[in-house]
This record gives structure tokens, C-alpha cells and sequence, in this order.
């Protein structure tokens, strides 16, 4: 930091008598300066000459209290104060105010002059405060407060009061304090008669100035480094306050000095910073490798990298070499320091051992470090009578490289260490051989040079505001650049501006064109890599590839990414090995690929390769230029020449000339190509009757399009003519031609799965699932004809069609009984379903009327048949429930129906199983009213609504634990598929040995017998109810051999089946059995019905049996088997 004096002037009064210059005040924008001088004199001063612009005069007087003003006030306030206030000043949003007193105390108060802080000074009265400043800077998130008080310290505090940082001792009386515009410094005086520069902190940087009494105030230019000071006799000195730049550069690392007391060390490639807080005055810098040295006033630290990284930015202490020293420039190496004192070069180890020392003779007017092993590095020594050294920091004796007659002002050693670039007194730069001592060239307006670190022929300088760049002996490249070159490395220039270092990326595209141009490629290539442009990498790579330095281009183009031109490389490299040598041929083939048809073919046919030369304009469609070639006549040549015409006919977008090219060429597949694209279906068929059916080839891609063109019939006389019956059974199934398919088939059923298959899916998603399941069982695929069913079962329970679920899960156990008929290891698990699916789908059957009743607001049943509908269904409901089947609806519907028919008993018990169920609210209401009403009727049921055994004429509970069993023989029910009434029907058995064919035949004999209708039950009238009441076995005059079967024995647990032998089968009436004719592997089921005038029919299908009356209504109804839906008419 230096100090210049910008003017000086003394202030007198009218007598002539010196006035103390008490304080001093610039205007906001800087151009005047206002004075306080003695007690009455203001004087304002023109900053840029220093000449006093006017005097005014002031009142006397002591003032013993704070005065404030505003413009929202009409006068000004005051306020009292316990002590003489010395100095004042506002923060800098204006809102508080602090007072320096007399007492050593410092207050703090708002706009409106109330005290919010009060800070005592440990002084007291003993130290008053006689400055105070708030730091203006904006960065800072705490408004600071520097106070200097006469007990000769300085110290900071918050607007809170709490202290900052430690209080600073001086050592005289300070009169003033005052900031820079930023904060980053303080300028300070007082009674050692020197204004002196501060840091933010306190820490003591230098003089500005020293004078001849006291310094009582100075002040700051706004934004500017421009100082003013005010003195006891008068004096008033205006300064220019000039901080120069202390750094050290090493390649890519650049330390420098920042806010005097911090070093910031920068990363020129990454952009990395880090800064070093020193807490003293920053003198000096020098950075090499690992190794940063700093120059404080009283000592020298070593810092050192914390790892081998080339990138890492931590730096660490390594040493401390406590002593003062005085020097122009410091150097550090990997163990030593180097001071540089005029002519004196010491050189000193970490521990402050001096080790070495050099007296030049001249002044040393440049030094800079040039690397070697630790602890023997080399430097580079530029003095002031032109002679420059290489000294060794282990070798005692410089060594005179050369000498020149003008001084030095910069110097660098390229990497070979064979080139020498100087710059003299006199802006010329000069390269030397260090070897021969011979100037190779020089350039003029040079202020600095860098040698590339990367490149040994490259270099640059600086000056006159441009950057010139110098490769070999080719003329010099210039750009504009403000600064100094202090480094090259690569394609970045390192550039000194002012204070700041910037790394400035220069493309190297001319010194690589210069290299191009005397075709020096590998040259050119190593300048490339320093940093140039996509376009001139292609630039290189296309000039190597003409100059044939294959290698050169093969690395440029893989720069730029083409593989093209690597193919080709590739190739001729191949060619090479194979031991081609043909320059010319190779040239030809750059040429080629270049887009120089013309010179290729010339080269092409030098060098004896026509053909080469005809496939390339072929290739180009120039068959103009092609017939120059087919001189030979050569048939192959010919059609490759038609052919390659046809082609470009076909890109020139004139199709049908093409076509007809490819015909004549016997090109046919392309042919048909063009014809089928373009959809030329009249063409194409007669191309199609033309061929041979021996081509199957074409005819196929012939059929092909006619189906893309929607033209079936082309496409099936195609086929029938290529005799490929599975492509047309193909073309059937996809047109959706069904029938024409099916009469295919009719003739080949090899192709059924080829035509059913596709037909189901077809069924399937037009929503014809049942014709769908159908198909797929008429095609044999049985697995998917029962998923196709099972997805129709689940979708009619989840959507409440229990009526068709019924039907499905018929049509499924039906499914499953085709399976086990034809797949023996699967028959006891298909029968097995068989038995499950014809049980879900009777309940279902069941559960749909309720399912109504419940629901919908009329049913079409009458109460006696919804009462047996619920009482069969909750008897099947003991285990598990069917999905879709409501347990609630079941036994509401059967509690409703038993209430109204008087089976109050089973209505009770249905109550009573409800009360464990979930309600749904709808029924709640409704549900508790009819269960409090039914039990006030008595506990028992109608007699009317007892079934009875026609096996054992045992009259059975309504529910009990057998089910839809008789609960003393165990004989099932037969119950009507409609009305679900006990039928009159007992099933027998066959005897071992005997078939079913035999026992047909046995039951259609007949044997006549006396007295065959005399009955076993007789009906009774009595009081308008019609009985049916057993006659006794001695009674019954004539005994059916039928009815002693039924016997059984009394008590017995299991169930005992009615088993007949031949004898009882001819004494059998035809009309009195109904027999279920099962396919296989299921055996016929037999039932003799008991009373021959109940008239019950059998649905041949389902084999259901219903009261004929209700059948025949049913049928009416639906046209079908209300059960299995067979139609009416189908025959049997």
C-alpha cells in the first residue's frame, strides 16, 4: 500500500492565526469537502484542485444536550444527556443513533431519542469515547459499531451491545475513526500524529501519512481510495491511497492477496477457490506444486497440500519461520525459500537456516522457479544488464546462459529446456537456442511472454492490449486481450487484469492451419489437441486423409465421430496388410468418399480398376457416365447397369417404369414389390396367372398383397393355384368368410382346429359366448370351452343372473363328464366336478326365484313354492356358502312364507338364525315387527305343510338335521324342479350283474298280473283335505314284489338303498320308471314312482323331473326346458 499526496492547504483565520481542523465532511457525491476549522470557521473545499470555494462563520457555545429534527416535526426536540457528548453517528438505515460521551460510555438510541442501549467502557470517565463509526458495508448481517476511546483501544459491538472479535490495544490517543464506502478497511489517527489504514477488524495494515501535530479527524471519498486529513495546526492533506497486487502464479494454481490481511488461492481450471486468513498485513506471496509460502510482517509461513491431488485445494501449515525480512521478491521450493533482496539472492531452509547465498551483479530485476527434483530445483535469474542465469538451489555457482544489452523485464524456458524467451526494457521479445546462443526471432510490443506447457514450438506474449500467439516460425496470430500473459498451458492463456486472474480459452486453429499448410500433420495434430473446433478437426482429418497419413486422419475423425470415413480407413489399412501399395488406388478412394467422382474415376481408371469406376457411378445413378465403362460388353455388367436403373427409377419416384425394368431384368420379387405398394391389383394378377406355380415365392408375395388389398378372391385363386390349402384355410379364417372356411374343412378336417378355434375367439368377442363355448367344444380344445364357461358363470353370480348361472354350471358339469368319458387319468377329478357343478347349479336354480321374491316388489310364485324353494335351499346351506347366494335372503324368505302358510315353528327358528346375521337396513324395520308377531302364535306348524316319506310314510319335520332326507329311512327326496315338492318317486338299484340294457328290456316285458292297479296308498276326504293314507300289506290284495324291497331296518343310522333283482325289474310297469340315462362313465339312476296317477315328467336333457301340469306352462313360457333351456322341438 502506498500513500501519494494529491494537494495540502493550511486553514487561517482572519488573523492569520492557525485553527485547529477539527472534522471534515465530503459531500455524497465526493466533489466538495466541508471543514470545520477552530470554533467558528466552515470552510468548503473543490476536491479535485484543493481550492477553498467559500467561508462561512458559526456560533459559539458549549451544548450540553441532544437535539433531534425531522421534517414530520415542527421544531426541534432535545433531549438531556448525563455527560459532554464527543462524537455521534446514525446506522445506515437511519433508525438508531450512537452517542459518545465524556464518561466512557456509549449510548444507543432510536429516532424518537429513547435509549435502547447503554454500554459502559471499562475506563470510565478515565477513557472517553472520541470516535465512533458504524461499518457502512452491506454485506455484514449485524450492524457494526467501532469505538476508540482515549484509553487507547478500539473495540466493536453489535446494536445490541454484545461485543465482537477482541478489543485492539494502540498505542496512542485516536481522534478519529472512519470506514471505507465497502467497510473493508478503517482509517484511523490521532495523538502519534500519523493516519494509519486498519482492517475491518481492527488489525493495523500502515501509514497513510505522517504529520506535524495531531491528527484530529480524516475522512474517506466516497467509492473511492482517495483519504482527507485534518490536523491540529491547520494542516488538511488530501491522499491517493494505491494497493498494489501481491500474488504468486505456479501453472494452474494463482494465490493472491485479498483485503490486505487474506490470501485466496485459485484453482484456473476448476474455478476452485479457497481463502487463508492471516489476521496481519500480507506482504508477499509465492506458490510452487504443493508449497505456498506467505510473508507477514514479523514471519514467514510454509503451507503445504494435503494430498497428491491434482485438484485438491486444502492446504495446511507445514512450518513457521519466526523472523522479519526485508526483500523485493520471494520464491519458495519444495524445502527452501528464496528471498531476493537488489542484488542478493539468499536461500533459506524451512527451519530459517541460511543455506546459500548469491551476489549478482546487476539488480535482479526477474525470478521464477523452473521445477527439478526436491530440494535441487532450478531458477531462472533476468537482471537489470541483461544477463540471464540458471541457478541450482544446491550449487553455489550461477551459470551464465546468455547475456543481452538491454535489461530484463520477463522471462520463460520452454519444456525441452531449449528455447529461451526474453522481454527487455524495451517491449521486444526475443527467443534464443540455449544451446547456440543464436536468436532465432524476436517480435515487437511485448510487456510479457509464456512458453506452452503442453507444446514445446508454441508461445505467447502481451502488450499494446493484444495477445499474440507464436507456433514455430509462422508469422504471429493476434486477438485483442487487456492484461498480462502470465501463463500458457494448453489451449488456456492464465491473464493478468488490474487485480483479477482469468484463464482465457484460445482456440489454436491458426497456428494449426499454419502447420497445414506445409503439410506437417503430426504437427498440426498435436496443436489440434490444445483446443480447436469440430470443423477443424474435420479440417486436419480431411487434409491427412489427401495426404495419405492415415494414422493423423484416423485420430481426427475419431475426434469428430465419423465412422464413415474411419470405415474407410480401416479398410485401406487392411488393404495395406494384405499388401496393397497402390497410392494412387487409395487416393481414389478418398476421393470417392470426398464427393470427387470425377478425379476418382480418372485415378480409378490410371490405375487399371475400371470396374471400381462403374460401380461408382451405378451406385450414383451417372449411368451416362457409366457406359463409358461397359466398353467390354459384358452381360453381367449390362444387368447390373439395368438394375441399378431400375433402382433409380424406383427412388425417382416413377414406380411403374421400375416395375417394368425389374420385369425385364427378371427381377420379379422387386417387382411385385413396387406393384403391391402402390396397390396395381389388375397388374398384379396378371404377373400372378403369368407365373409358374413352381414359384412359389413371388406367387406367395402375390397372395400376400391381394389380402393387404382386401381382394380375396385374387388371393384364393392364388393359393388354389400354389395348391397351399393351410394358407388358404388362413385366408378364410381371417376375412371372417366362415362358410367358405367350413366347406373347406368339410373336405380336409385336418384344418377343423384351423377354422373352429379362430371361429370361438371370433364368437367370444362379438359376445357370443354360449355359440363361442360351443366352437371351442366342437374343435376339441375342451380347456378352453370350460374356461369360457367359468368366466360366464362367475360374470352372472357377480351380476345377479343366478338363472343363467344355473344354466352354466349345468353346462359345465355336462363339460366335465365329456372329459372323463374321454381322458381316463382324469376321470375321479372330472366327475368329482361333474357332482359339484350339477349341485351349484340346482342351488342357484333355487336361489333365483328368491333372489326375485326378495328384490323386485311382485313375484309370480305362489307362497307354497317360494316356502319349499327357501326350506331346500337352507337345508344345502349347512357348509359352505355359494357365492352370490344371500344366507339372509334365504331364511327371510323362508320366515315370511312360514309365517303366512302357519309353519310358525320354522319361522321362529328362522328368526332366531337371523338374529346371528347382518341385517341390511332396508329389512330391519320389517323383520323385527314379524319377529315379534310370530311369537305370539304357537309354537308349531301347520300340518298341511309336513312332507312325508313315500318310502316309509314317515311324516318328516320341515327341517331337521337330515336335510332333504327322510329322517327315519334316510331315503332322499325327489323334489320337482318347479314347485319343489316331494315327488312320489323312490329310487332303486340293480343288482350286481345285471346292465343297463338288460334292465330295460326286463322293465319293458311287463308281466301281466291280476289286480295291477290296485293302489298302495288310498285317498280320504275329510273336512275338505285330501289324505293319502297307507294300506297295510295284508289289506292290499294283490303284494308288489316292488314293495317288499322297501323294507328296512328300524333304527339303523345309514341309509339303506332299495336294491331289485330281475325278478322285481319284469313285474315292473314301463310307465311307472323313469330312468336318467347318463352318458358313460356314469351308470343310468332308476325311480319307481309310487303313485301312478301323479302325472311327472323327465327332461330328457337334464333329467329334472317335474308335476307334467308345471313343465308343460313352463315350456309354453320359455319354448325350452326351464332348466338346461333345450329347446322344445330338439329331438331327444
Amino acid at each position: 500500500m502506498r500513500a501519494a499526496p494529491a494537494w495540502i492547504d493550511k486553514v487561517h483565520d482572519r488573523d492569520k492565526v492557525e485553527q485547529c481542523i477539527y472534522d471534515v465532511a465530503f459531500k455524497p457525491d465526493g466533489t466538495q469537502l466541508i471543514v470545520a476549522a477552530g470554533n467558528r470557521v466552515l470552510s468548503i473545499y473543490v476536491v479535485s484542485y484543493g481550492n477553498m470555494a467559500s467561508s462561512l462563520t458559526g456560533s459559539g457555545g458549549l451544548v450540553w444536550a441532544l437535539g433531534l429534527w425531522s421534517p414530520e416535526q415542527k421544531s426541534v426536540s432535545k433531549h438531556k444527556v448525563s455527560s459532554k457528548i464527543t462524537c455521534c453517528g446514525w446506522t445506515n438505515d437511519g433508525q438508531y443513533l450512537a452517542l459518545g460521551m465524556m464518561s466512557g460510555v456509549v449510548s444507543i438510541r432510536n429516532k424518537n431519542g429513547e435509549e435502547k442501549v447503554k454500554i459502559e467502557r471499562p475506563g470510565g470517565s478515565s477513557s472517553p469515547i472520541w470516535s465512533i463509526a458504524w461499518n457502512p458495508s452491506k454485506d455484514d448481517h449485524h450492524d457494526i459499531l467501532a469505538v476508540a476511546d482515549w484509553g487507547q483501544r478500539l473495540s466493536f459491538y453489535q446494536l445490541s451491545g454484545k461485543q465482537i472479535g477482541k478489543e485492539r490495544q494502540l498505542n496512542f490517543d485516536p481522534c478519529c475513526v472512519s470506514y471505507f464506502s465497502k467497510g473493508e478497511y478503517i482509517v484511523m489517527g490521532g495523538s502519534d500524529k500519523q493516519a494509519s489504514l486498519y482492517t475491518k477488524d481492527g488489525v493495523r495494515l500502515g501509514t497513510i501519512t505522517e504529520q506535524n501535530s495531531w491528527v484530529w479527524t480524516c475522512r474517506v471519498k466516497p467509492d473511492s481510495n482517495y483519504v482527507v486529513v485534518g490536523c491540529q495546526d491547520g494542516t488538511i492533506a488530501f491522499f491517493h491511497l494505491v494497493f498494489s497486487t501481491v500474488h504468486g502464479l505456479y501453472k494452474d494454481r494463482y494465490a493472491y492477496r485479498d483485503s490486505m490481511t487474506d490470501v485466496i488461492v485459485q484453482h484456473l481450471i476448476t474455478e476452485q477457490k479457497v481463502r487463508i486468513k492471516c489476521r496481519e498485513l500480507v506482504k508477499k506471496i509465492a506458490i510452487y506444486r504443493s508449497r505456498l509460502a506467505i510473508q507477514l510482517p514479523e514471519k514467514i509461513l510454509i503451507y503445504e497440500l494435503s494430498s497428491d491431488d491434482s485438484s485438491d485445494m486444502h492446504y495446511r501449515v507445514k512450518e513457521k519461520i519466526c523472523r522479519r525480512f526485508e526483500c523485493n521478491l520471494l520464491v519458495v521450493c519444495s524445502q527452501h525459500i528464496i528471498l531476493c533482496q537488489e542484488k542478493r539472492l539468499q536461500c533459506l531452509s524451512f527451519s530459517s537456516v541460511k543455506e546459500k547465498e548469491w551476489i549478482m551483479e546487476s539488480l535482479i530485476r526477474y525470478i521464477k522457479v523452473i521445477g527439478g527434483p526436491p530440494g535441487r530445483e532450478g531458477l531462472l535469474v533476468g537482471l537489470k544488464n541483461g544477463a540471464i542465469l540458471k541457478i541450482f538451489v544446491d550449487n553455489p555457482f550461477p551459470i551464465l546462459l546468455l547475456k543481452q544489452s538491454t535489461s530484463v523485464r520477463c522471462l520463460d524456458m520452454s519444456t525441452s529446456r531449449r528455447k529461451l524467451a526474453v522481454v527487455d526494457e524495451h517491449s521486444i521479445c526475443m527467443v534464443y537456442d540455449i544451446h547456440t546462443k543464436e536468436l532465432l526471432f524476436q517480435e515487437p510490443n511485448a510487456n510479457s511472454v509464456a512458453w506452452n506447457t503442453q507444446c514445446e514450438d508454441m508461445l505467447c506474449f502481451s502488450g499494446s492490449s493484444y495477445l499474440n500467439i507464436k507456433a514455430s516460425n509462422f508469422p504471429v496470430h493476434q486477438q485483442k486481450m487487456q492484461g498480462f500473459v502470465v501463463g500458457y498451458n494448453g489451449s488456456k492463456i492464465f491473464c493478468l487484469h488490474v487485480y483479477s486472474m482469468a484463464a482465457v480459452e484460445v482456440p489454436q486453429s491458426a497456428p494449426m492451419y499454419q502447420y497445414l499448410e506445409r503439410r506437417m500433420f503430426k504437427e498440426a495434430y498435436q496443436i489440434a489437441c490444445l483446443g480447436v473446433t469440430d470443423s477443424d478437426w474435420r479440417d486436419l482429418a480431411t487434409e491427412a486423409l489427401e495426404g495419405l497419413d492415415f494414422d493423423t486422419a484416423k485420430k481426427a475423425f475419431i475426434r469428430v465421430r465419423d465412422l464413415r470415413y474411419l470405415e474407410l480407413i480401416n479398410s485401406i489399412e487392411e488393404r495395406k496388410k494384405r499388401g496393397e501399395n497402390n497410392s494412387e488406388l487409395f487416393l481414389a478412394d478418398v476421393y470417392a468418399y470426398q464427393g470427387k467422382f470425377h478425379e476418382a474415376a480418372k485415378l480409378y481408371k490410371k490405375s487399371g480398376h475400371d470396374n471400381r469406376a462403374l460401380t461408382m457411378y451405378t451406385d450414383l445413378r451417372m449411368f451416362e457416365y457409366a457406359k463409358d465403362f461397359l466398353a467390354s460388353g459384358d452381360p453381367k455388367d449390362t444387368k447390373l447397369l439395368m438394375k441399378k436403373q431400375a433402382d433409380w427409377a424406383k427412388n425417382s419416384k416413377e414406380p411403374r417404369t421400375a416395375a417394368e425394368m425389374y420385369l425385364t431384368a427378371g427381377e420379379n420379387m422387386k417387382a411385385i414389390e413396387i406393384i403391391g405398394m402402390h396397390g396395381w391389383v389388375d397388374m398384379l394378377i396378371d404377373l400372378a396367372r403369368k407365373l409358374d406355380k413352381a414359384e412359389r415365392e413371388p406367387l406367395a408375395r402375390c397372395a400376400e398383397f391381394f389380402k393387404k388389398l382386401n381382394h380375396h378372391g385374387y388371393a384364393a385363386e392364388t393359393y388354389s393355384k400354389m395348391g397351399d390349402l393351410k394358407a388358404l384355410v388362413q385366408l378364410h379364417v381371417e376375412a371372417k368368410h366362415w362358410d367358405e372356411a367350413f366347406s373347406l374343412v368339410g373336405k380336409h378336417s385336418q384344418y377343423k382346429d384351423d377354422v373352429y378355434v379362430p371361429y370361438a375367439q371370433w364368437l367370444a368377442e362379438n359376445d357370443r359366448f354360449e355359440e363361442a363355448q360351443k366352437a371351442f367344444h366342437k374343435a376339441g380344445r375342451q380347456a378352453e370351452a370350460v374356461k369360457v364357461l367359468e368366466q360366464l358363470t362367475h360374470n352372472a353370480v357377480v351380476e345377479s343372473r343366478f338363472n343363467d348361472a344355473s344354466y352354466y354350471y349345468w353346462m359345465l358339469s355336462m363339460q366335465c363328464l365329456d372329459i372323463a368319458r374321454d381322458d381316463g387319468e382324469k376321470k375321479a377329478e372330472m366327475l368329482e366336478k361333474f357332482h359339484s357343478f350339477q349341485h351349484l347349479a340346482e342351488l342357484y336354480h333355487v336361489y333365483h326365484s328368491i333372489y326375485r321374491y326378495m328384490v323386485e316388489p311382485f313375484s309370480s310364485n305362489m307362497p307354497e313354492t317360494l316356502f319349499n324353494l327357501s326350506r331346500f335351499l337352507f337345508h344345502n346351506l349347512t357348509k359352505d356358502i355359494p357365492l352370490g347366494i344371500s344366507k339372509v335372503y334365504t331364511l327371510y324368505a323362508l320366515a315370511k312364507q312360514g309365517k303366512a302358510l302357519g309353519g310358525y315353528k320354522v319361522a321362529r327358528h328362522a328368526f332366531e338364525k337371523l338374529h346371528g346375521l347382518r341385517i341390511p337396513t332396508r329389512f330391519q324395520e320389517s323383520m323385527e315387527l314379524s319377529c315379534l308377531t310370530v311369537r305370539s302364535k304357537p309354537y308349531h306348524d301347520s300340518e298341511d305343510l309336513i312332507p312325508m316319506c313315500y318310502r316309509c310314510s314317515t311324516h318328516n319335520p320341515l327341517l331337521s338335521n337330515q336335510g332333504n332326507a327322510c329322517v327315519n329311512c334316510r331315503q332322499p327326496f325327489i323334489y320337482s324342479a318347479s314347485s319343489y315338492e316331494v315327488l312320489p318317486l323312490v329310487e332303486f338299484y340293480l343288482e350286481g350283474g345285471i346292465m343297463d340294457e338288460e334292465a330295460v328290456s326286463l322293465i319293458d316285458l311287463e308281466v301281466p298280473r291280476t289286480d295291477r292297479k290296485t293302489p298302495r296308498w288310498k285317498e280320504m276326504g275329510s273336512g275338505g283335505i285330501l289324505l293319502l293314507v297307507s294300506l297295510s300289506f295284508s289289506s292290499w290284495p294283490y303284494e308288489d314284489p316292488f314293495t317288499a324291497k322297501l323294507s328296512f331296518e328300524q333304527g339303523g343310522s345309514e341309509f339303506v338303498p332299495v336294491t331289485v333283482n330281475r325278478a322285481v325289474l319284469r313285474s315292473m310297469s314301463r310307465r311307472d320308471v323313469l330312468i336318467k340315462r347318463w352318458p358313460k362313465p356314469l351308470r343310468w339312476q332308476y325311480y319307481r314312482s309310487l303313485l301312478p296317477d301323479v302325472s311327472i315328467t323327465m327332461c330328457p336333457s337334464c333329467f329334472q323331473m317335474f308335476h307334467s301340469e308345471d313343465y308343460e306352462l313352463l315350456v309354453l313360457q320359455h319354448n325350452c326346458c326351464p332348466y338346461c333351456r333345450r329347446p322344445f322341438d330338439e329331438p331327444n
